[in-house]
């Protein structure tokens, strides 16, 4: 494991997977469960090129190159001072033969990246809708959790750009955005396939979607049973113990 030097408001978290680790920053934005379970929730094939979509920190990417026997991982993050830790986490882990990241917009990954060369493409985007409220609309957390870079469809759209015919699309979002969701992508023809309701106790409403969606597939969709995250509270389910690697 190489040698990184950690900027004064940065920490190293342990990922519980391979004796992986993942540089944060708290005053910027630190990653959340939602992203462990699209990492737990997504596959990609033997060989296979799987491309993250507002990668943040590269949690997504190092966690599958864990989990997946992919060759080539690549995270898109928007902001710089996000990618750095990502590309120092990346060699702090020595995945740098296997995972690389890009600094660049989601709008413009149909032209960074050749269309039709991705076996897999998953992202945790931004969940609110515009920047209502917000104190201030450039600060790293604001971003990451409100549609003000990019929307919903810039999402869609450019999964559906990359992906090859029968690709894989996996994304973690609210449930209140389901129905648009789901128009989306009929819309750019990246189907959906496979869907679980993630909810925090099994008497609550869920919090969290994972969806899984094909390029070009036919129009049939399983449900899979619901995910819970705790039995009470404090104390998570097997499942979830069994997604983080405890």
């Amino acid at each position: 494991m190489a040698t990184i030097e950690l900027k004064s408001t940065e920490r190293l978290d342990d990922l519980q997977r391979n004796g992986y680790k993942i540089i944060q920053d708290p005053e910027r934005f630190c990653f959340g469960m939602d992203a462990v379970l699209l990492s737990g929730f997504a596959s990609a094939p033997e060989d296979g090129r799987v491309l993250d979509l507002g990668t943040g920190t590269g949690i997504i990417p190092i966690l599958m190159a864990a989990k997946t026997p992919a060759s080539e991982l690549i995270g898109l993050e928007i902001q710089e001072e996000s990618a750095d830790m990502a590309r120092r986490s990346v060699l702090l882990n020595d995945l740098q033969d296997k995972v690389k990241i890009v600094n660049g917009d989601i709008k413009e990954a149909g032209h960074l990246f050749d269309a039709a060369s991705f076996d897999v493409v998953t992202s945790n985007p931004p969940y609110m809708i515009g920047g209502h409220g917000l104190q201030n609309p450039d600060a790293p957390k604001a971003i990451a959790r409100h549609e003000i870079l990019c929307d919903l469809e810039d999402v869609i759209s450019a999964a559906a750009r990359c992906l090859k015919s029968g690709g894989k699309f996996y994304m973690v979002h609210r449930p209140f955005r389901l129905a648009e969701i789901m128009v989306l992508m009929h819309e750019y023809k990246v189907e959906p396939k496979r869907m679980q309701l993630v909810y925090p106790f099994v008497d609550k409403e869920p919090s969290m979607v994972l969806i899984e969606g094909a390029r070009g597939g036919k129009s049939r969709i399983t449900v899979e049973k619901p995910l819970i995250i705790y039995e009470e509270p404090g104390k998570y389910t097997p499942e979830i113990y069994d997604i983080y690697g405890y």
